[in-house]
């Protein structure tokens, strides 16, 4: 690596300065995830507002320039693009219900954002993000597929994750698991190639005897999916995790990691799916996603990924996607 690549700043946009955008604003500050953070919202006074609060902590954090402001052209240069933006999701209300409004932001911002930042690797975080994300590629083309992809189930796997090491009375580092398809309602675990430090998680016996036996599975997976909907019920939106995760994924864009993470791309053939953006492991690094992960599943996992796939796809065809 040549000084010149070592020295140059990584700039992070966030579009979007509500509850969402402002948590990942802070969890990148904090954890250092970039040399430069942009802000860029609609609504003047708020979008100042988060950016001298953040500027103000600044002493306490890792080196990093905050800037923001109501013009797109803040987030010019941009080396990696978070997109927020969007109808919050309301108590009851499904991420797909979410649809109609949020897919015709994405459309829009997506080529205004590559139009000042046509090198960034874009990142969608609103919901239905699968959905959002296959609407994005879609506006601009299969040619950006790589560049574009939504957070998919990655706060979903780590939600299994930490109700797997609970249970079991593990650290959750040693938990590998995968939640795969939408990000929402029909998602599913892969229970079949999960580990706890190399054993099948099936097998693995806890200190107090604890096992993941069916009815334990079925219990956490019900719990992955009402997780997000009783976060909202109690304080009106998702926003420190998704902010925290947002901010590692930035870091593997950025470091060009090359980790394997649960994001929705635009599908091409694994397990028989195309036309549709969803979640299966997915190496993630410097240009974006790429190569999609075969992942073994049981049967019964491949049907409900396939009846996965068949929800999103029935909602981007109402949306004429």
């Amino acid at each position: 690596m040549t000084t010149a690549h070592r020295s140059r700043k990584k700039k992070v946009s966030i579009v979007g300065a509500g509850s969402v955008g402002t948590a990942i604003a802070y969890a990148c500050l904090i954890r250092g995830s970039a040399d430069v953070l942009a802000l860029y919202d609609t609504n003047t006074a708020k979008v100042r507002a988060e950016v001298l609060d953040l500027n103000h902590g600044t002493q306490f954090t890792p080196p990093c320039v905050v800037d923001g402001g109501d013009d797109i052209a803040v987030t010019a240069g941009s080396d990696l693009v978070i997109v927020t933006a969007g109808a919050k999701q309301k108590p009851g209300q499904s991420r797909l219900e979410l649809a109609a409004v949020n897919v015709k932001i994405a459309q829009t911002l997506t080529e205004q954002l590559l139009a000042v930042s046509p090198d960034a690797v874009i990142l969608f975080v609103s919901n239905p993000v699968d959905v959002v994300t296959f609407a994005a590629v879609h506006a601009v083309g299969p040619s950006y597929a790589g560049r574009i992809f939504g957070s998919g189930t990655v706060l979903d796997t780590a939600r299994l994750r930490f109700l797997m090491a609970s249970k079991l009375g593990v650290a959750v580092e040693n938990v590998h698991a995968f939640i795969v398809g939408e990000h929402g309602d029909s998602e599913i675990p892969a229970w079949s190639s999960a580990t706890i430090g190399g054993v099948p998680a099936t097998e693995f016996v806890g200190l107090s005897g604890n096992t993941l036996d069916s009815a334990v599975r079925g219990d956490i997976a019900r719990a992955v999916v009402q997780s997000a909907y009783e976060i909202i019920e109690g304080k009106g939106a998702t926003n420190l995790a998704i902010g925290l995760s947002s901010a590692f994924m930035a870091e593997v864009v950025l470091r060009d990691e090359q980790r394997v993470l649960p994001i929705s791309t635009l599908q091409d053939g694994v397990h028989g799916l195309e036309g549709v953006c969803l979640s299966l492991p997915t190496l993630v690094g410097g240009t974006g996603a790429g190569g999609v992960l075969e992942l073994p599943l049981s049967a019964g996992e491949k049907s409900g990924l396939r009846a996965s796939a068949e929800t999103l796809r029935e909602v981007q065809n109402s949306l004429g996607l």
